[in-house]
């Protein structure tokens, strides 16, 4: 690879920068316009849902904004807090300090260091297809618990009284405990920020198409609705001193720009939060390049899976660098993003730009934002998650995807998130390992007037006694080679007329030791029966592995190129002569 390719790979802003024109520009700025004014509120949101200060919300989303768009290779993806990684965050944090502490921010900030930490390290060497194991429905089960969690930590927020906990029963007790507490103008800003925000949704775009305004704009300024919400509820806390009546506002929010912050090099700091940051490096990453590769699909773009990992590594060291704590690609500050025209990543620099600007200048309008109001905007955005068709849809596709589906939502709201993702990660593979060890395996027929075999339980098809003809469709290794072996003993004993097994291996991309040893006994045992073992359509890298070994010179039988040259061969083609060497 020559070095000007490498670099590229590696900084892939210095491909698109080379044809950076002014129209370009203006589609980014104008984007960075939308997703600003959407970000403010939802950054403050997140950090708060993170047990941390409002202002590392905004910090989270300024200088991992810039180091994506020069490491990242989606065009439209925007880089920040999110509800899930902030969930996450607050579990894996609050074992280590309490809320409100200098020591529970300065873990945070370690936590987003090893994050980025862990996501270079898979992404130099190219290790992305890990989170192959964690299956979409389980991820989906998972967030969909997740919601359920984030939106019943809010509900003590939009009433005005106590909460906490970590898990769905410890919520509800809490709550119930303290319903007595209810602040009524708490409850009235709250039900009123939510029900504005739900009809910002999906009502105020149709309302400004009827005022004359077009589809597109109209659904960007749809969009920016929570900022609204904000300054309303502000605005209104403000004149009636709502603060002095017992509602509880955002407070002071510390004006300027980003600190510049180290984490914590302790040793036991470090163990106590390794785990955490690699489930969120882990999930943040599928979270984050599914949306990539969806909204990248749209324009026939490209994303490279390993780049991304390198890209959200370097946006999480950024953040740990000026005063954040994790973040990942969101889906919904993403979608907005392509919609507004982001044509390349330096939409979002010029995004953090404008979250600069309102880091150093406009945080003290926030004062008087009712908290409750900053819990509807995180109420409206997770619920959009919850996706309870995933539980319908597996059990009827899948059970054993619908059991593990179940068993991730089960775990992550009794025992909190990081016990459900750890749980989903577990299932994902057990589920994999459980699925490949039992492969399908057929006997298989000639289709009458053609070289063609199938499945002799699906298909009208010509076979003779003599001649068993098996079809494996799955790789042979250590976890399903002895059901193979199994299988096949079973078939030819007990009187069986057969005196012929082909394995036609059209399927089989690999055989490992454990599975070549299998076949070697079952060629063993074929042969002290007086059978023989024959091969059929074996792939190339499959012979090369076969003929480094001693197998093809015991084996009893053939290798065929075809399947149905095995069947000729071995007389089980009507009309066909038996191969005179036989």
């Amino acid at each position: 690879m020559r070095t000007s390719d490498r670099f590229r790979r590696f900084l892939p802003i210095l491909d698109w920068a080379r044809t950076y024109s002014s129209e370009t520009a203006t589609n980014d700025l104008v984007a960075a316009v939308i997703v600003t004014i959407m970000l403010i509120p939802q950054s403050l949101a997140y950090a708060l849902l993170a047990g941390l200060p409002p202002e590392m919300g905004l910090y989270a989303s300024i200088l991992p904004l810039v180091a994506y768009a020069v490491f990242g290779t989606s065009r439209a993806l925007a880089v920040g807090p999110v509800a899930v990684v902030s969930l996450m965050t607050a579990a894996a944090v609050g074992n280590l300090a309490l809320p409100g502490t200098a020591e529970y921010a300065a873990a945070a900030i370690t936590l987003a260091f090893l994050s980025g930490l862990i996501l270079l390290a898979m992404g130099l060497f190219r290790l992305g297809f890990i989170a192959n194991f964690l299956s979409h429905p389980v991820v989906a089960g998972f967030i969909t618990a997740s919601g359920i969690l984030i939106a019943t930590s809010q509900v003590a927020t939009l009433l005005g009284i106590r909460g906490g906990g970590q898990t769905l029963p410890e919520m509800l007790g809490n709550l119930g405990a303290n319903l007595g507490d209810i602040s009524l103008l708490t409850l009235g800003i709250g039900v009123a920020a939510t029900a504005f925000l739900f009809w910002v949704r999906k009502g105020l775009k149709p309302l400004l198409v009827r005022a004359g305004l077009k589809p597109r704009p109209a659904d960007l300024l749809a969009k920016a609705g929570p900022v609204a919400a904000v300054a309303a509820t502000a605005a209104l806390a403000w004149a009636f001193g709502l603060a002095a009546r017992g509602v509880a506002v955002v407070g002071e929010v510390p004006g300027g720009l980003p600190p510049l912050t180290l984490p914590s090099f302790s040793p036991e700091v470090w163990v106590s939060l390794a785990g955490s940051a690699l489930l969120i490096s882990v999930i943040g990453f599928v979270e984050s390049v599914s949306v990539a590769q969806t909204l990248a699909a749209k324009r026939r773009q490209r994303i490279v899976p390993d780049q991304e990992l390198i890209g959200l590594g370097a946006a999480n060291i950024a953040g740990s660098l000026t005063g954040g704590y994790p973040v990942t690609g969101g889906f919904a500050r993403s979608v907005v993003n392509f919609d507004a025209g982001a044509a390349t990543p330096a939409a979002g620099a010029f995004t953090a730009v404008g979250l600069l600007v309102a880091a150093a200048f406009l945080t003290p309008l926030l004062y008087h934002l009712p908290k409750a109001t900053l819990a509807a905007t995180i109420v409206v955005a997770v619920l959009s998650l919850v996706d309870f068709g995933v539980l319908r849809r597996t059990w009827v596709y899948s059970k054993g995807d619908f059991a593990a589906v179940a068993g991730t939502v089960a775990v992550t709201l009794l025992a909190g998130v990081e016990a459900g993702v750890s749980t989903g990660v577990l299932l994902s593979i057990l589920l994999f390992l459980w699925k490949s060890s039992r492969p399908h395996i057929a006997e298989v027929g000639l289709v009458p007037g053609t070289q063609h075999f199938r499945n002799i339980l699906r298909h009208k098809v010509f076979t003779v006694p003599e001649v068993l003809t098996i079809r494996v469709d799955e790789s042979l290794y250590f976890a399903n080679a002895r059901f193979l072996e199994d299988y096949v003993l079973a078939r030819v004993t007990d009187g069986c007329p057969v005196r012929e097994v082909v394995l036609m291996c059209s399927a089989v991309n690999t055989i490992d030791m454990s599975a070549l040893e299998s076949l070697e006994a079952i060629n063993h045992r074929l042969r002290d029966m007086g059978l023989r073992l024959h091969l059929s359509e074996v792939k190339g890298p499959v012979m090369d592995a076969l003929q480094r070994t001693h197998f093809l010179d015991a084996l009893t039988g053939q290798v065929f190129l075809s399947q149905y040259d095995a069947a000729v061969a071995l007389g089980a083609v009507p009309g066909a002569k038996r191969d005179a060497a036989e």
